[in-house]
């Protein structure tokens, strides 16, 4: 498996079959980069140090896979959270060790993704769902509570949608904790689709490019800073790590 690197991570050339098949083998930490996590990544320690203990790195998004293009060392796929999730779901279908956890969401998000999963699934794949108070990553109490609830669900796989840094901060920091999970994911916003909470752009709007615009005119209050005030010098960090001017901040 080949590796490129962009900024200041290397991101993981393979694709969803792949991905799969190593992780039902070896198990892993499954991070899923985008621009907004990159632009994170150069300010945030903590964060970047959380990400290089991942297993994998994968390129979530088509901006950040046209910037790979743009550099001269093009990817094989896109592997977004939102598409990761169900595929994952999916390809275990007949798997009875695959026992899946939710973590994020609002309350009740969780356990209707839960529902929903199971049902296109045709089994109890997904075996327990929590979603967290909104600031639980700053209280140990909960945090520890929500270790336990895991621990006793006998789930082999955890699924985490809190954003970004928090769930992959999160990941890191309870990962020893939980000795039953073999596969940590970090989705993003899958388990809020899944639950039909919030609504995914449309397939070819994610294939051509549009899917910022199409959540920017769904949540504006939200996304605005993201995607119109810090993302927007990502691409002036592309352009000099292309003229061999990027330097990593912390190294």
């Amino acid at each position: 498996m080949s590796k490129v690197n962009i900024l200041n991570i290397s991101l993981d050339n393979i694709s969803t079959k792949e991905l799969l098949k190593k992780l039902s083998l070896e198990g892993g930490i499954v991070f899923t980069p985008n621009v907004d996590h990159l632009m994170k990544l150069q300010i945030d320690r903590e964060f970047y140090e959380a990400y290089n203990q991942a297993d994998y790195r994968v390129c979530d998004g088509q901006i950040l896979k046209w910037s790979l293009d743009f550099l001269g060392i093009p990817i094989q796929e896109k592997i977004s959270g939102s598409d990761l999730l169900p595929a994952f779901y999916f390809d275990n279908k007949q798997n009875q060790n695959i026992k899946i956890f939710l973590l994020g969401g609002a309350e009740g998000v969780a356990q209707k993704a839960q529902e929903k999963i199971n049902e296109k699934v045709g089994r109890e794949i997904v075996v327990a769902a929590c979603s967290p108070s909104f600031c639980f990553e700053k209280n140990e109490e909960e945090c520890l509570e929500i270790v336990n609830a895991i621990t006793r669900s006998e789930a082999t796989v955890l699924v985490v949608g809190v954003g970004a840094p928090k769930q992959e901060k999160w990941i890191i920091k309870y990962r020893n904790k939980l000795k039953n999970i073999k596969i940590f994911l970090a989705v993003g916003a899958a388990i809020d689709f899944e639950a039909g909470h919030k609504k995914r752009a449309p397939k070819w709007m994610s294939e051509v490019g549009l899917e910022t615009p199409y959540r920017l005119f769904r949540e504006p209050k939200r996304l605005w800073k993201r995607y119109l005030v810090e993302d927007p010098p990502f691409l002036g960090l592309v352009l000099k790590q292309k003229l061999n001017l990027y330097k990593n901040p912390f190294t």
